[in-house]
């Protein structure tokens, strides 16, 4: 701002435009020759004043933010059903039948066309299962944008609204770091396994995504969460970890099999001992896997579990 003012004012008295702006008396004062060109300053700022959160919440009088979540991006507006005026007086029979009347082409007319009943039918969905979830709100916004993106290229067709949206947040998940398998995500749709895999490759293979691979990091802090150890237990597996991450030991390995691996040598070394049954429950897989990967990290680690 004090820059644009550089630009624009000049001293009237010797020319110069290097103005300083004085917040406290509200003056534009010129630093050559101390002359004052303006002593009225614009607060651009709200009128009121705000001592606490509840306050700041309450006194602004913008609208919601653009979300991508709802189908016309939160810009609608919607018409009360108090059947009352601004001064709260009840409407008389004939207003009341035209407002109703109002209400009735105002709702069909935000969801007017095929796609936009797909889109809010399914966005619907995705906040559902997005809270059964317990997601964080990028995820949400990301995985609507996924859904958007799908439905203008037409891939939408011949799928099932909750395969296309357990893919889409599944996508998101992946892509904002969340870690949350395919089943959970699936479970939270009552959907198949079998059903959102075929439907995430299809839009891996179709919308082609920048989608990072799994970090076994998070799979370790989710499990070591679910099992109540202790925080030395989970550190001492992130550093196995990151000793085989360093000797290509996790290369073409599952990350809930190289975590659970981990873990379970980790719970071994700190005495809080855990089941291979118990851990491939919580991580997801089997019992073979978890002995399958140890095997293959205690040959290269050098130390010594017994199983």
């Amino acid at each position: 701002m004090s820059a644009k003012l550089k630009k624009q004012i000049t001293c009237t008295e010797c020319g110069n435009s290097n103005l300083l702006r004085d917040y406290e008396t509200g003056e534009l004062v010129c630093q050559a020759c101390g002359m004052v060109v303006s002593s009225t300053l614009l607060d651009t700022g709200p009128e009121w004043r705000a001592f606490d959160q509840e306050q700041r919440d309450k006194l602004p009088r913008v609208g919601a933010p653009v979300t991508w979540t709802i189908h016309d991006k939160g810009l609608s507006t919607t018409i009360g059903w108090q059947d009352r005026d601004a001064s709260g007086r009840k409407l008389s029979p004939e207003e009341r039948a035209r407002l109703y009347r109002l209400r009735k082409w105002h709702r069909r007319s935000k969801v007017s066309d095929s796609t936009q009943r797909n889109l809010a039918h399914a966005l619907s969905e995705m906040s559902k299962i997005s809270y059964k979830l317990n997601l964080p709100k990028n995820v949400i916004e990301t995985s609507s944008m996924i859904y958007r993106r799908a439905i203008q290229k037409q891939l939408i067709r011949g799928r099932t609204i909750q395969s296309v949206a357990v893919a889409s947040i599944y996508m998101a998940c992946r892509q904002c770091g969340v870690i949350r398998t395919l089943e959970d995500v699936a479970g939270a749709a009552n959907i198949t396994k079998k059903e959102a895999a075929r439907n995430y490759r299809f839009l891996l293979r179709e919308l082609k995504p920048n989608v990072p691979q799994v970090n076994p990091q998070g799979y370790i802090s989710k499990i070591v969460n679910k099992l109540a150890l202790t925080g030395e237990t989970e550190r001492l597996a992130m550093a196995i970890l990151h000793q085989a991450s360093e000797m290509k030991l996790t290369s073409g390995r599952g990350p809930s099999g190289i975590a659970a691996a981990c873990i379970y040598i980790s719970s071994q070394i700190t005495d809080e001992r855990r089941t291979q049954g118990e851990i491939a429950k919580e991580a997801q897989v089997t019992e073979v896997t978890i002995r399958n990967r140890y095997k293959e990290l205690a040959q290269r680690l050098d130390f010594n579990v017994n199983i």
